[in-house]
């Protein structure tokens, strides 16, 4: 089963999915993908408290920046995956840092491209990202881009995922399929 979770900032996406993807494991292998590129103290206390937020759930951490696929070198592709979050994982390849942050389309259409390999692989995979191309406000042209990316990425894995929510107000609003918890 595959699972595609979206919603705004600190909505509860995580926590659901965190719940969900220990559902899922039925006490076997469970992974926690990171994805997220620190970039400083606020970046710093978000991965604390996702840290504390799993703490005894029996998540093994593995971190995969980009290239989503590589994590399967250490992980076992019968486990249950938790990518928290698609958001980061375009930014890091549309935006990699060894080009100085330089925009890299190639990167996003290839993150795109793995993220759905990727859950046609796994067993089970959540995927968790933010609702961030809804408002009508104008951004600088390369954040347009950054969302027009994840807008594509998001709507590619909604159609591939079995089961697609939305959080709003730490409500999950299921859009297709059904929840397992």
């Amino acid at each position: 089963m595959t699972y595609f979770i979206s919603g705004g900032a600190k909505c509860g996406k995580s926590s659901l999915a965190q719940d969900l993807s220990v559902a899922l494991s039925k006490g076997g292998r469970h992974y926690y993908v990171a994805t997220m590129i620190s970039t400083g103290s606020e970046d710093n206390d978000r991965i604390r408290r996702h840290l504390a937020d799993r703490e005894g759930m029996g998540f093994e951490t593995v971190e995969c920046f980009r290239n989503i696929m590589d994590c399967l070198k250490i992980a076992d592709k019968n486990g249950v995956f938790l990518v928290d979050s698609v958001t980061s994982l375009i930014q890091n390849s549309l935006f990699p840092v060894e080009k100085n942050y330089e925009m890299d389309l190639a990167g996003a259409n290839r993150c795109a491209d793995e993220l759905v390999e990727f859950s046609q692989t796994v067993r089970h995979a959540v995927f968790v990202s933010d609702y961030i191309y809804s408002d009508a406000e104008r951004y600088s042209e390369s954040t347009e881009i950054y969302r027009k990316c994840l807008a594509d990425i998001d709507r590619r894995l909604a159609k591939t995922c079995d089961t697609v929510i939305e959080v709003s107000a730490g409500q999950p609003i299921i859009h297709k399929g059904d929840l397992c918890i």
